[in-house]
């Protein structure tokens, strides 16, 4: 197989005989993307400083180093400033992408090529025939699916700069791509394009409606974005069954595409169908809301691992744990890398099949905890022979996972935590488990972020019945001695204090041994604080990241923020009520 003329262009059937025949020759196609890459970038400005012009794979693995971001970052720069793309890649840079960059601070900016945009579009043209499989039909309806873009900026050489979601939307991949009765979606291209996330939430909204009875699926990129949808509609269902009913779009909308689309679906009153909707929406409880409003609906497609596991509660209130989770891939913005081909397993089963044609995997072995499973110090680099390939990684273990790309990522970390849970063929399959680099630390404690999602998770059971976790996120307040770890906590329901002073107990113990010898022997650490905030206000919390930046579609609530930043200061001025660890956790020497 020659990787210089690889063939992205697979659908349907097609797409699912390519992904048997790459995951059966993993290896084989990994070594043709890592041959094909030196090929291609050899004579790069970074590459030639560790190889000197050589493309011998051996060369490769002993002389070029395992980066992060702050490595690269200087040459992603000059390129942004005006000098030519051959300081990492042997072909044109064509836009940068920017990251989500609320999982753990700043956005990154990253490069890409365009032949990247067909490795996106073979892992998308995978997704539902993958799940046509196990639910068979969808392409006799359409598909509710919530897409976004975002304004994008330049760099001062004049690339754009986007969100990778908003790349691929932009693109003609998916403004020019031909009809398929598997991705008919409700929502028009216009509605999708338009960058007032208010104005495109609306229309797309509206035109879900208004194919109520055609909708087979609904979903959007992140369970987080979609939740916010079902929260827009709680506010605004009249407005949209007002424009229904009399068949005229509400004077809100000013985006000219969103206008001229929605003329086309609005072509007419429809009173009877406004009234359905008007009944549906008007009831006391919105549990199963979702079933009301789209009976033929048979999943809800969206990312639910990591951090979104959080959500799963609400999307199954809202589907009456009637509509299946489906967590159809998984992806960055430095590159995509896998999708899971058993879409009805359940959230917390979830594993993830690495494509071996995206891009060149590696693998730096870590222990349980998340923790290198060899000796380093801080200033050090990662040793070049300690990494393992895609078909070399062990059932059970954990990585942190490393790619080299055609775009001019050479052996870079992306920092997520990976366990092998099995293999598709020769590729291995893996469970994502957390982001290596979101912790909380106070003393010598580090709390990343399975850590405090599964101790947050056991903890708020002790709410009871009256009440139930929205959203939460963290700080490590070090204002005072001894610092303390802080939660804020959006809370539907009635508070009880002895409730959640019983919540404060219950996340400390779920702490590690560090953290609880910290808090009760060391005395390093203070008692956990949870800080109540007043609803809503993770919905602002989103507002603002989106004000400043940030992408609709990539929006993760950000599990750790730092104190006295804009979104710091936001939280702590909708606190109406705090609460403190009333006794020490459980620490045995």
């Amino acid at each position: 197989m020659d990787v210089m003329k690889l063939d992205y262009n697979y659908k349907g059937g097609n797409a699912l005989t390519e992904l048997e025949r790459i995951t059966s020759k993993a290896a084989e196609v990994q070594d043709n993307i890592l041959c094909g890459i030196l090929e291609r970038n050899k004579d790069t400005e970074y590459l030639s400083k560790y190889m000197k012009g050589s493309k011998d794979v051996v060369e490769f693995k002993r002389s070029v180093p395992i980066i992060t971001y702050k490595d690269i970052y200087p040459y992603i720069q000059r390129i942004a400033n005006g000098e030519d793309s051959s300081l990492i890649t042997g072909h044109p840079i064509t836009e940068i992408l920017c990251s989500s960059g609320t999982s753990a601070g700043e956005p990154k900016l990253m490069p890409t090529i365009s032949e990247d945009l067909d490795r996106r579009t073979f892992l998308y043209n995978l997704i539902i025939p993958i799940v046509n499989k196990y639910i068979p039909g969808l392409d006799k309806g359409k598909a509710m699916y919530l897409n976004f873009v975002k304004a994008e900026t330049s760099t001062p050489c004049g690339l754009p700069i986007r969100a990778v979601l908003t790349s691929y939307y932009k693109s003609k991949h998916f403004q020019c791509r031909p009809y398929d009765p598997f991705n008919d979606l409700t929502s028009p291209i216009q509605t999708i394009l338009c960058e007032d996330s208010n104005q495109s939430m609306y229309c797309q909204l509206l035109a879900g409606l208004i194919h109520r009875h055609k909708v087979m699926r609904l979903g959007a990129v992140f369970a987080s974005a979609f939740l916010r949808a079902i929260s827009y509609l709680e506010k605004k269902w009249s407005q949209l069954c007002e424009d229904i009913r009399t068949g005229r779009l509400n004077p809100m909308i000013t985006d000219p595409g969103c206008q001229i689309a929605m003329s086309c679906l609005l072509t007419s009153p429809d009173p009877e169908l406004a009234s359905e909707i008007e009944e549906i929406c008007s009831r006391s409880s919105w549990k199963g809301i979702l079933c009301h409003l789209w009976p033929r609906a048979k999943f809800i497609e969206a990312v639910v691992t990591g951090s979104m596991a959080q959500y799963i509660p609400a999307l199954e209130f809202f589907g009456q744990g009637k509509i299946p989770l489906v967590c159809p891939m998984y992806a960055s913005s430095e590159t995509y890398f896998g999708v899971n081909v058993e879409p009805l397993s359940k959230p917390s089963d979830v594993v993830f099949t690495l494509l071996p044609n995206m891009c060149y995997f590696e693998f730096i072995p870590l222990g349980k905890n998340g923790a290198l499973s060899f000796d380093l110090d801080d200033d050090e680099q990662v040793p070049c022979d300690k990494v393992v390939d895609l078909v070399n990684v062990k059932l059970g273990r954990y990585y942190e996972l490393v790619v080299t790309t055609f775009a001019g990522l050479y052996r870079y970390r992306i920092g997520d935590v990976l366990q092998v849970a099995g293999f598709y063929n020769e590729a291995p399959q893996f469970r994502f488990i957390c982001r290596r680099n979101v912790v909380l630390s106070i003393d010598l404690d580090k709390t990343n972020e399975e850590d405090l999602h599964r101790s947050i998770t056991l903890a708020k059971k002790k709410l009871g019945s009256n009440a139930f976790l929205a959203e939460y996120t963290s700080y490590a307040d070090t204002s005072s001695v001894p610092g303390h770890y802080v939660l804020f906590w959006e809370i539907q329901g009635h508070l009880e204090p002895k409730l959640m002073e019983g919540c404060c107990v219950a996340v400390e113990e779920e702490l590690d041994y560090i953290y609880r010898q910290c808090r009760t022997k060391e005395r390093s650490i203070g008692a956990l604080e949870i800080r109540v905030v007043k609803p809503g206000t993770f919905e602002k919390l989103m507002d603002l990241i989106i004000s400043q930046g940030g992408s609709f579609n990539q929006y993760k609530t950000p599990r750790c923020v730092k104190s006295n930043s804009a979104t710091f200061k936001l939280l702590n001025g909708h606190v109406t009520a705090s609460f403190f660890s009333p006794r020490d956790p459980t620490w045995v020497a």
